[in-house]
């Protein structure tokens, strides 16, 4: 009789979740795909899916081993409030139709390491059975990442209070990854988080994406925009566009520099009688060029001789990271995010900032004719990628923080 052997099972690739809800513009899905893509760097032949609700994802190319699962969108209204982008009316069947796929989808990937992005519970609350399966598995490691700032102190308690985000992250969480420098902006001191965090936060710096100009896609892009015009320009940006009208036909106004034409990107997101209100005044302005959607914009943002643009954290970490003259016109409703950080950065020279209640054509027009900003303070750190993947790797050599806990008690 042969004797039959038996062999431990092969060690299979870590497998990663990168969640993001995608109410509001294409940051959330653009720092995901950063993320994943210094993650297939730093990891033996990962296997990453992306899950988010921004259904443009199709557009953006993925690095090799990324995949994507595009839920039905939300849309986020100006007063932060949530309704059905497309699929109906009803807001509860939506929600209840995305928690159940995010959590069939999360259970058959079984992943070693799930990274939620900004928001504990997920978008209405849509990760709770997500995560208490995976809090029953005992061996996915969850990572809540949080972008620098995310409200005035008083108002991030109340929401963090009233969400239950603190009994959330006590819960559910190993650790708590900020995309951010804290000598520009401490997130869990101004805000009071450290006691909620338990010692698990760790700023990891701002997320470089100058490596995206490495993307073929990104000089194939600009060529389509430029066709070959030599002529400087100034490059005007407004995310998805939903709340960026205002900006768009400031711009779309304003007196360029002298030799200069102007590159006006809408977003796909704005109401199209707001697009089609912008493009009637670009008609009669042959020196700008409007386009709905970049791809891959980064190469056109470094080509730009200034940049003009909305206040987001991706596009704030794209301009930190080109060092291109910028000016950033906030939102300031009904979050206070980006004129806390355009703020804290234009006092370092490292941006120069129009409030949206002093925007105007003319002001524009001062500001792209005049001298360019000039650093008085520090650079942040711009680190973050590196350190994320560092601590990838270290998470992933460790059983996760409840299962270590689970066992003492």
């Amino acid at each position: 009789m042969s004797q039959i052997h038996e062999f431990p099972p092969a060690r299979r690739a870590p497998r990663i979740v990168l969640y993001s809800h995608d109410t509001l513009g294409f940051g959330h899905l653009r720092r995901n795909l950063l993320l994943a893509g210094a993650l297939k760097e730093g990891l033996p032949t990962p296997e990453i899916l992306l899950i988010g609700g921004m259904r443009e994802a199709g557009a953006f190319e993925l690095p090799q081993g990324v995949d994507c699962l595009t839920l039905p969108a939300y849309a986020k209204g100006s007063d932060g409030s949530y309704r059905p982008r497309d699929l109906g009316r009803d807001l509860a069947p939506l929600t209840a139709l995305r928690a159940q796929a995010i959590k069939a989808t999360v259970q058959a990937f079984d992943p070693d390491l799930m990274i939620v992005d900004n928001v504990p519970r997920g978008a209405l609350f849509e990760l709770d059975a997500t995560l208490a399966a995976l809090s029953r598995n005992g061996h996915t490691r969850l990572v809540l990442g949080l972008r620098d700032v995310i409200d005035r102190p008083a108002v991030v308690r109340r929401q963090w209070l009233r969400q239950r985000n603190f009994e959330t992250v006590r819960r559910f969480y190993d650790a708590i990854w900020i995309y951010g420098d804290p000598s520009l902006y401490d997130l869990a001191e101004d805000c009071g988080l450290d006691g909620a965090f338990g010692g698990r936060q760790r700023h990891v710096g701002y997320l470089d994406h100058s490596v995206r100009l490495a993307s073929p896609t990104a000089r194939m892009d600009a060529d389509a925009v430029l066709c070959g015009d030599p002529a400087p320009y100034v490059y005007c940006a407004v995310g998805g566009g939903r709340d960026g009208a205002s900006l768009c036909e400031a711009f779309a106004r304003a007196p360029l520099p002298a030799g200069h034409r102007g590159i006006l990107v809408t977003g796909t997101q704005m109401p199209l009688a707001l697009r089609e209100h912008i493009r009637d005044i670009t008609a009669r302005r042959p020196e700008i060029t409007l386009v709905p959607f970049v791809r891959e914009p980064i190469a056109l943002m470094q080509g730009a001789a200034r940049i003009v643009a909305m206040g987001g954290y991706n596009t704030t970490c794209e301009i930190l990271s080109l060092e291109r003259p910028s000016l950033i016109v906030p939102r300031a409703r009904p979050r206070a995010e980006q004129v806390i950080r355009t703020e804290r950065l234009a006092a370092r020279g490292l941006v120069a900032m129009i409030h949206p209640d002093a925007l105007t054509p003319q002001a524009l027009g001062d500001w792209m004719a005049g001298p360019p900003p000039r650093p008085t303070g520090p650079a942040p750190d711009m680190g973050g990628s590196g350190r994320v993947r560092a601590l990838v790797q270290d998470i992933l050599s460790r059983p996760p923080v409840r299962a270590i806990a689970a066992r003492a008690s």
